[in-house]
């Protein structure tokens, strides 16, 4: 990138620039908010004494911080999310910018943002999830003071899950040239792919805001994965006074290497506008080159080969970091998913963080992005409704542009379960928004999640998306299919299963709630629609041109605390009749990102033996008391067969699919009772203390084992981060787990131990969990109790400060123990 010089004069026939910057600079804008959480009366005034705020920076959610309290509505956390927010920060820009354009991007305000710079009001957002950006230059005060004030008013009933609150995503400066690529100016697309060339073509918006007509020059290059320029073009510009035109240079690139699922590899498109020596704008598109079909009958076809989705349905919190965004906590996330054999992610239900997307594209997730919750129709008394008609083409069209970009984007979802299914005329909406996605990206095909069936077909809003999706109707697909061959059908949401790590209730029966506010983990327990997992391998087994499926959900999520506190997802009011259950219990991981045992049933299904085999037992062996008594065992593998052992004894080898377990199932129109799952082994086991073992077999050889140990008494702890070394950014994370162990250093399976944590060295302990969803220990103590012989401690870095983190954990009558981090 060439640098402007410090003063550089440089005459373009019609301009003198004047700049300190390189052509084009985006500057975080994170540090040194002020911050006050209720009402300020001429807050956004410049003049405004904030001295006595909070100062602290960015992305923040000031409602993780709690505390959980019954008063907020369990449904939403329990936490204090809505209220009045205020934001300021003051700043200078050198007098030497005074030429240039500068504009202040949030990434996210939650929710109902206004904002003021020098007493000034830019504008109003009030979609929480969508990324916007004003132009500040007009009114700054170029080498000396200026005051920026964001005001945040979430309403109390305005979200069915946790949706944080605050600046809540990265905050940004963007310093231009007053002729540049405007905010989300290119859109790269690649209609012709072969193994020896592909063309890429980069659609290019080009803004003039000088005075006088312009004759500059655009230069296009392709760089590889490697850097190395590929590919390159230059043409003419010919811009007169505030226009804006668009450019769509097309490129060749030789032997494209191809971004896919399992070689997520990135290329990047370089624009740069010149007046033939000096560099006026540089602007840099990551871009992948693959094919995407989708075939009648097949599915989709990435790349010229079948794959089956094997997704999840992902809110947008990190846990007990709340809604503020982290790119390692989102890098962890996805990971997690990953291993258990995802390959897609369905961001439910609202437009996700630009971290996301740079996440997926970068390991090789295939991404459905989903703009809203509702249209018109109100699910919730301050919902999304009461912004649509004003807002929703914006909202649509900006994530649209946001987005299209990436490769790991496969479709545009215009919406879930949206209540205009019901209505007569509902399509009409449906087409409208469709037309939109059409008009603003031709290349992806759009869906939509639809609930209510037959009434979303037979009303015509599934016939006006590309992608028809159901959720939780697994008995209709062959229906369905057969009713519309043509139709790419996909299963948009499944199972709701609901579980809690650890927990095994005994005897095993499908109950509604449970005293103990927890759910067992042999996985049938569900509300009224859901089933097990099971069910929808049958189904998509019996209907392979379905697409695949989004299961609900890949973690635990802040808020939905299903089966308790609430009824189902059209009660408007609060969810506490079971207080103090606060949190998701569907996630295939708990809210710490620790695996419940439904991780390993989708890991059986999802992985092959062949790549990586596994196997997975439960439930624990720690049944003091229960001597003699049968506990049902039951092992997860992708291997073909197990065989089972209890204190070196076989207790038998089962071959999976031919050996069956009975599940007891009972959903909305399911009539067939009792159903025996192919899918999983099981065997009815004595209770005996000692060692349970199972090995998994291929072709009659051992390939994968998993054991457990009947543990003593809690004797120890022990740490385990999940990066040893991070960044001293001021943002890396390291996540240890905190495990309790007996004397001889096996795990206790139900340990609830207090733990105490010492941060020593550049570093500090930010937040603490241990994945119970009825629990209302804070996030931020230096203290948190095991929950089933787990807890979790996040770590992050001090910026610009390396050294070693140190981080102690003590517990009464157990040996205290601490680990290093490294801080580079």
């Amino acid at each position: 990138m060439k640098r402007l010089s410090h003063l550089a004069c440089t005459l373009l026939s019609f301009f003198c620039f004047t700049a300190l910057i390189e052509a084009r600079e985006r500057v975080s804008f994170n540090e040194g908010w002020r911050f006050l959480n209720e009402e300020a009366e001429e807050a956004q005034s410049s003049s405004f004494d904030d001295s006595q705020w909070r100062t602290l920076n960015l992305p923040h959610d000031w409602a993780i911080e709690g505390p959980f309290d019954v008063k907020y509505n369990a449904r939403s956390g329990g936490l204090p999310f809505h209220g009045t927010g205020w934001y300021r920060k003051t700043f200078e820009v050198p007098a030497e910018l005074k030429n240039s354009k500068v504009a202040v991007k949030f990434d996210g305000a939650m929710y109902n943002a206004h904002v003021w710079i020098n007493d000034h009001f830019l504008g109003a957002r009030p979609f929480g999830y969508i990324g916007f950006e004003y132009d500040l230059t007009p009114y700054l005060n170029f080498g000396s003071r200026n005051v920026i004030a964001v005001k945040l008013a979430p309403e109390d009933l305005s979200s069915r899950w946790y949706p944080g609150a605050g600046l809540y995503r990265n905050t940004w400066l963007n310093i231009t040239t007053p002729v540049r690529v405007p905010h989300w100016g290119t859109f790269v697309t690649t209609p012709t792919i072969s193994d020896e060339l592909a063309e890429v073509r980069v659609r290019t918006e080009i803004l003039s805001e000088v005075k006088s007509p312009v004759a500059l020059q655009l230069h296009t290059t392709i760089l590889d994965p490697e850097g190395k320029a590929v590919s390159e073009t230059s043409l003419p510009l010919h811009l007169l006074p505030g226009e804006t035109r668009t450019y769509s240079p097309t490129l060749e690139v030789p032997q494209p290497q191809r971004w896919d699922v399992t070689n997520p590899v990135l290329y990047t498109a370089v624009t740069r506008i010149t007046d033939g020596t000096l560099e006026l704008d540089r602007y840099e598109t990551p871009f992948g080159i693959r094919t995407v079909e989708y075939r009648a009958g097949e599915g989709l076809i990435l790349n010229g080969r079948h794959v089956r989705i094997n997704g999840v349905c992902m809110h947008h919190d990190l846990g007990a970091l709340g809604a503020a965004v982290n790119m390692r906590a989102t890098e962890r996330q996805l990971e997690i998913m990953q291993a258990m054999g995802v390959n897609s992610i369905r961001t439910a239900h609202n437009p996700p963080s630009p971290e996301v997307l740079e996440v997926c594209d970068r390991l090789g997730l295939l991404v459905q992005v989903e703009a809203f919750d509702c249209w018109q129709m109100a699910k919730i008394p301050n919902g999304y409704n009461k912004f649509f008609d004003a807002w929703h083409e914006r909202d649509l069209r900006d994530m649209i542009r946001r987005d299209r970009n990436h490769p790991s984007v496969i479709m545009w979802s215009i919406g879930n379960e949206i209540l205009e299914q019901g209505k007569k005329d509902g399509w009409k909406l449906a087409r409208h928004l469709h037309r939109i996605c059409k008009d603003e990206d031709p290349t992806r095909l759009t869906s939509a999640g639809f609930n209510y069936y037959p009434a979303s077909v037979k009303n015509g809003l599934a016939a006006e998306v590309d992608i028809p999706g159901l959720n939780y109707k697994p008995l209709a697909y062959a229906e369905v299919t057969a009713q519309f061959p043509d139709w790419h059908l996909l299963a948009s949401e499944t199972s709701s299963c609901t579980s809690t790590r650890g927990v095994y209730h005994l005897p095993i029966e499908k109950y509604k709630t449970h005293p103990s506010l927890h759910v067992t983990s042999y996985d049938l327990i569900g509300p009224s629609w859901a089933y097990p997992p099971d069910i929808e391998f049958r189904f998509l087994a019996e209907t392979p041109s379905v697409l695949g499926e989004y299961i609900w959900t890949g973690f635990d999520y802040l808020g939905e605390p299903t089966p308790y506190g609430g009824r189902d997802n059209s009660t408007n009011g609060y969810w506490n009749d079971d207080w103090p259950a606060r949190s998701s219990s569907f996630g295939a991981v708990d809210l710490c990102g620790f695996p419940k045992d439904r991780f390993f049933l989708y890991q059986s299904q999802w992985t092959d033996v062949k790549d990586k085999p596994m196997v997975h037992l439960l439930p624990h062996w720690n049944w003091e008391g229960m001597e003699g008594r049968t506990i049902p065992v039951y092992v997860y593998t992708n291997a073909p067969e197990a065989e089972l052992f209890l204190n070196g004894k076989s207790l038998g080898r089962k071959k999976k699919g031919a050996d069956t377990t009975a599940l007891k199932v009972a959903f909305n129109n399911w009539d067939e009772g009792d159903y025996n799952s192919p899918y999983r082994l099981s065997w009815d086991v004595p209770y005996q203390a000692g060692e349970l073992k199972t090995i998994a077999y291929l072709d009659g050889k051992a390939v994968a084992e998993k054991a457990f140990q009947t543990a003593g008494s809690p004797a120890k702890l022990a740490l385990s981060p999940d990066r040893s070394v991070i960044a001293a950014d001021g943002s890396d994370l390291s996540f240890v787990t905190i495990r309790v162990l007996d004397q001889n250093g096996n795990f206790c399976p139900l340990a609830n131990v207090q733990v105490n944590f010492r941060v020593d060295g550049p570093g500090e302990l930010i937040a603490v969990d241990n994945g119970d969803s009825a629990s209302t220990e804070s996030f931020q103590a230096p203290t948190r109790k095991t929950f089933n012989g787990l807890a979790l401690a996040v770590i992050r870095s001090k910026k610009g400060e390396a050294g070693a983190i140190s981080l102690t954990a003590t517990a009464s009558n157990l040996t205290p123990i601490h680990v290093e981090i490294q801080s580079k």
